[in-house]
């Protein structure tokens, strides 16, 4: 048995939901596609085996065992955000602003040194969702998103290896960074007419935008399903351009919904990009985190 099952097996036996991912070699990243962007870390997609991505992550060991057989080489996943979130530290200047933000207080949870070197620190869940940039470098998983788990292998060559393996109970998320997850509605000016209404949990509403509109991708009619792909991801790129929604999160959720709809991976991947770029250059108004 390879060590990247194994190790995806005792994940699962221990409740953690598993997916295959993506492997890297001396020609890049398993995908196929020339400058693909995360090399080994995005979730394999198969018409009989992986339809869904993410959310097809199991515990299921004839399930996992049917995953590596097909391709043994395959990095792991671990779905976030239900035995626990993670904050993910990808810069070395990122651990003084974190240790800063925690007032130099220890987080004895588990913990990995991730393939590029940075930090996947593992604590209890919060209920939150993906979020980019809370610190400069510092990343949360949560619902609706996986991490890397070892001993699977970065781009780099170096492997993920734990450096504090999991004990229960695992901490709970230090005050300052869960007030990072869920800050306060900002009031934004309307100019001479007034002020802009004020959401008063804009966290809640972009999650229910990212649904729905995956609803509507995954309902499309032929003839209009790379159109609302495209809508869709717009307006979520708009929320992310707002730091309510993490890209990453909006592309694996829509992705998941435009295979349902029959759409191809290239189409997806080009419709989604383009989508959530053009948002991106266009945040509406109003609406901030």
């Amino acid at each position: 048995m390879s060590p990247l099952l194994r190790a995806a097996l005792a994940y699962a036996a221990d409740g953690v939901p598993v997916l295959p991912l993506h492997s890297v070699g001396a020609a890049g990243c398993s995908c196929g596609r020339p400058g693909c962007d995360r090399p080994g870390k995005h979730p394999r997609w198969h018409h009989t085996l992986l339809r869904h991505g993410l959310h097809d992550a199991t515990t299921r060991p004839d399930m996992i065992q049917r995953w590596w057989a097909r391709w043994p080489g395959a990095n792991v996943g671990l779905r976030t955000g239900i035995r626990f979130d993670v904050c993910d530290v990808d810069a070395r200047e990122a651990v003084p602003r974190l240790r800063k933000l925690l007032r130099d207080a220890p987080v004895a949870g588990p913990l990995v040194r991730t393939g590029s070197g940075g930090w996947h620190l593992y604590l209890r869940p919060t209920g939150a969702g993906n979020r980019t940039a809370l610190l400069p470098g510092v990343d949360w998983r949560g619902s609706g998103g996986y991490v890397v788990a070892p001993p699977s292998r970065h781009a780099s060559g170096a492997r993920y290896r734990w450096v504090r393996r999991p004990t229960p109970p695992l901490p709970d998320c230090p005050a300052p960074l869960a007030a990072l997850l869920r800050p306060p509605p900002r009031i934004v000016d309307g100019g001479p007419g007034g002020r802009a209404p004020q959401l008063c949990r804009p966290d809640r509403y972009a999650q229910a935008a990212l649904v729905a509109e995956a609803e509507l991708v995954a309902g499309a009619a032929v003839g209009t399903r790379n159109t609302t792909l495209f809508r869709a991801a717009f307006h979520l790129g708009q929320l992310a351009a707002a730091r309510l929604l993490d890209e990453h999160s909006i592309a694996v959720v829509l992705a998941d919904a435009a295979y349902r709809a029959g759409l191809g991976q290239p189409e997806i991947t080009r419709t989604i990009r383009s989508g959530l770029r053009a948002g991106r250059h266009r945040p509406r108004p109003g609406l901030a985190a």
